[in-house]
């Protein structure tokens, strides 16, 4: 199953994913979708000094635990 998403960008932004999309012989929504998922895989790990700083921080960790309870609970607003 897919969904559509609409997405507005400045012009000059559209032309560098326009581009980009080009060079890749790709449309632009298997660009933009493709992008998304190399940043989001490439972006999500971090490294064992970084998860002791996150650990640390005590609010960010309530805040992180707060909007898990809420996903679960299904108790959101996507806007």
């Amino acid at each position: 199953m897919s969904k559509t998403v609409t997405l507005r960008v400045d012009d000059s932004v559209y032309e560098m994913i326009k581009l980009a999309a080009e060079g890749e012989r790709r449309n632009l929504s298997n660009f933009i979708e493709n992008a998304t998922l190399q940043y989001l895989t490439s972006s999500q790990y971090i490294n064992d000094s970084e998860m002791q700083d996150i650990l640390q921080d005590k609010e960010l960790v309530k805040n992180l635990e707060d909007g898990f309870r809420d996903l679960k609970n299904k108790d959101y607003t996507i806007v």
